[in-house]
């Protein structure tokens, strides 16, 4: 390997490190419980309530039908259940943003938005998955995303120019209103610095690519070719994991408790 290829996946390896260090914080607020609305799926149903705990319990039992992370249906769910989870549910709302670009046709698809949108998308939902198979150090993390979204096969373990997490800075970022998607919008932005890998992530389908120049149809074009290639980035990742439970004799069988606890 040349000194060239060597200094390019340290780059790509520091961006995609920055990028996991602050999707980690937000996919942990997922699980949080503020309004003790999925403590209530832990506890039967009283005979006699008021209107207000009515609707509370109303609220949670939709939490729990959609398996939302931190209910009791997501306690009950397998593995594989809960990796899709985050494909179906959480990848559903983030390729909305992703495919708004697409609205306007040709004149913002010139542009890289879309590209780093959808990049930033699946690397978040890609972080969520291989943290339900046990994947949690925040270097596997990178190793994956470098696979799947770059075609690189590196060693954050080893290769410098990773940067340093400040915990406090993650934790008060994560409070910040509609945290998931400002996560998105400000993952983007730190993959603008390899602006040169965006086309080697799984990519939507060439119909769905041309029919995205059109105004407002290419919207619509945009969030279906983007799920489809958010599923194949999703397929790629589990088999990477796989790979690399049959290496080190992991597994998904030795994944540790993802469980959260709720606050």
């Amino acid at each position: 390997m040349s000194s060239k290829d060597v200094l390019g996946d340290r780059r790509v390896v520091a961006v995609l490190d920055r990028a996991v260090w602050g999707i980690n914080p937000v996919l942990d607020l997922v699980y949080t419980d503020p309004l003790r609305l999925k403590a209530r799926t832990f506890v039967p149903t009283p005979d006699e309530r008021n209107i207000a705990e009515a609707l509370l319990d109303g609220a949670a039992w939709v939490l729990d039908t959609i398996r939302f992370p931190g209910t009791d249906a997501w306690g009950k769910a397998t593995v594989d259940e809960r990796s899709q989870w985050w494909v179906t549910r959480l990848g559903a709302v983030n390729t909305i943003a992703v495919a708004f670009p697409g609205f306007f046709g040709v004149l913002l698809n010139r542009l890289p938005l879309q590209e780093l949108l959808g990049f930033a998308n699946q690397a978040v939902v890609l972080v969520a998955v291989a943290r339900e198979h046990g994947v949690t150090d925040r270097k596997d993390q990178v190793d994956l995303l470098a696979s799947v979204l770059c075609r690189r096969e590196v060693d954050a373990h080893v290769l410098p120019g990773t940067t340093q997490a400040k915990d406090t800075d993650s934790a008060e970022r994560s409070w910040q209103p509609f945290a998931v998607v400002g996560n998105l919008i400000g993952t983007a932005r730190i993959f603008r610095a390899i602006t040169g890998e965006l086309d080697k992530r799984p990519q939507p389908g060439k119909v769905y690519s041309l029919l995205g120049n059109l105004p407002v149809v290419g919207a619509v074009a945009g969030y279906l070719g983007e799920r489809g290639a958010l599923a194949r980035a999703a397929e790629q990742g589990n088999k990477w994991i796989d790979q690399q439970g049959a290496t080190s004799g992991r597994g998904a069988q030795g994944r540790a408790d993802t469980t959260m606890p709720r606050l």
